[in-house]
């Protein structure tokens, strides 16, 4: 099913797909962006595999409800410095395992391209430009990270807007102990709530 889609997205396009998938769940096309193809082949195979609509099943879970309280924790690095330095690091550490090897690996596989989403992931695409020739290795290096850091501030931008949520530091010592105190009901504000600006 998911060849046969992805051979669809290929001989018709991606705006014949997010017809198709508008004709059978409206809901689940407005919400999904019309030049998403991982989101609307996905809701596509969920319709034709169980004749339900992927919003069908979503609405059906969400009026399921949870059987417990929910208590969010927020781990993360909330010194912006130390956050970019470790980024830095795991970048560095990925290319020393053989990232570039394990890319050019995949890109020689049969029907492996560039725009697929796995390739197009933060790391994988820099890495991908750089066995294309469109760029260095200190560049592909540099946009990699610079890349990784959108992302980080994307994350944190999100985490901030949870409502009722503890923060704690990941860098603080005792993190995990705090953390696991909070959820064994007694909540202690271990962190604050990261507002800085990560530019």
């Amino acid at each position: 099913l998911r060849a046969r889609l992805s051979a669809d997205l290929a001989r018709v396009g991606l705006a014949a797909l997010h017809r198709r998938l508008a004709a059978v769940d409206a809901v689940a096309a407005a919400r999904i962006h019309p030049n998403d193809p991982q989101r609307t082949l996905r809701a596509l195979e969920v319709w034709e595999l169980t004749g339900r609509p992927l919003s069908a099943w979503h609405a059906a879970q969400a009026e399921a409800g949870l059987a417990y309280r929910v208590h969010k924790l927020i781990w993360a690095p909330l010194d912006r410095t130390l956050l970019w330095e470790r980024i830095a690091q795991r970048f560095d550490l990925m290319l020393a395992q053989g990232l570039i090897d394990e890319v050019q690996r995949l890109l020689a596989m049969p029907g492996v391209t560039p725009g697929m989403p796995a390739l197009r992931a933060v790391g994988y695409r820099q890495v991908a430009a750089y066995l294309h020739g469109d760029c260095d290795a200190a560049s592909m290096r540099q946009r990699a990270i610079a890349a990784t850091r959108q992302l980080a501030k994307r994350q944190m931008t999100w985490l901030r807007a949870e409502p009722d949520a503890h923060w704690f530091d990941a860098a603080a010592p005792a993190a995990m102990e705090l953390a696991l105190h909070s959820v064994a009901g007694h909540p202690i504000w271990a962190g604050r709530k990261s507002s800085g600006n990560l530019a």
